[in-house]
């Protein structure tokens, strides 16, 4: 059974960074590309940051030059570094596994890690 854990959310003023990490057990982690979404009120889930199995990474347009993933398959976990938060980038974040070129993602999310942008 997949499990992701999501951690390092908190409350940061804007223009601060903060380092999402996830956890994933009961999959082959090195295989799988992983991507992050962030959910805020009212809004569809996004995805905003990707990472295939060979490192490839994609971002959305939205936070390209300010966020970055990366992946440790030694230890299971993706993370998304966050630079130059600002208010709109206020959500539950969440990663998701996906096939290893990011072609397909599974149906599969941990509990979210919330990121509030506020001064």
């Amino acid at each position: 059974q997949v499990q992701l854990v999501e951690s390092g959310g908190g409350l940061v003023q804007p223009g601060g960074s903060l380092r999402l990490s996830c956890a994933a057990s009961g999959t082959i982690f090195s295989i799988n590309a992983m991507g992050w979404y962030r959910q805020a009120p009212g809004k569809q889930r996004e995805l905003v940051a990707s990472i295939t199995s060979g490192g490839s990474t994609n971002y959305a347009d939205s936070v390209k030059g300010r966020f970055t993933i990366s992946r440790d398959n030694a230890k299971n976990t993706v993370y998304l570094q966050m630079n130059s938060l600002k208010p709109e980038d206020t959500a539950v974040y969440y990663c998701r596994p996906g096939s290893s070129h990011g072609s397909r993602w599974y149906d599969y999310w941990g509990q979210g890690t919330q990121v509030t942008v506020s001064s």
